[in-house]
């Protein structure tokens, strides 16, 4: 089937959301591909800085011991900014299948729409504001 005689995917919206048009539908899917593109290379060029990093703390012998603790923490923050962006991919991932297997846009704790608003905002929402709200009181 070619792309034009496609069955056209429709997005759940809100009550009161305006309809998802053929265009916003494509334009979310690319925004989704792109924003996984852009994380992807950030998680290249993060791996290299940690690699960097690692290898450089191996030389420390005689290294002053301040030098050691700033090294350190640097390479703690970059981790940490390292684990957050590959946890943001997952996200993105997991919306691009749920997309493709025509679930994007309901909520997976409890099955509602999450909303157009929300995720022209927020793309990789997998959880509508009250499932979301319920998972941070946690």
């Amino acid at each position: 089937m070619s792309e034009k005689n496609a069955p056209q995917l429709v997005l759940p919206v809100l009550e009161g959301e305006d309809p998802w048009t053929e265009e916003e539908v494509a334009e979310q899917r690319a925004e989704l591909v792109a924003e996984l593109a852009r994380l992807e290379k950030r998680i290249e060029e993060s791996d290299a800085v940690l690699a960097d990093l690692l290898r450089a703390g191996v030389d420390g012998a005689g290294r002053d011991p301040a030098d050691v603790g700033s090294s350190n923490f640097e390479r703690d923050q970059e981790m940490s900014l390292a684990h957050n962006v590959r946890e943001m991919a997952d996200q993105l991932r997991l919306a691009l299948t749920l997309f493709d297997q025509g679930n994007y846009g309901l909520c997976e704790v409890c099955g509602n729409p999450i909303g157009k608003g929300r995720l022209q905002v927020f793309p990789r929402a997998t959880l509508c504001v009250t499932c979301k709200q319920r998972e941070e009181r946690r």
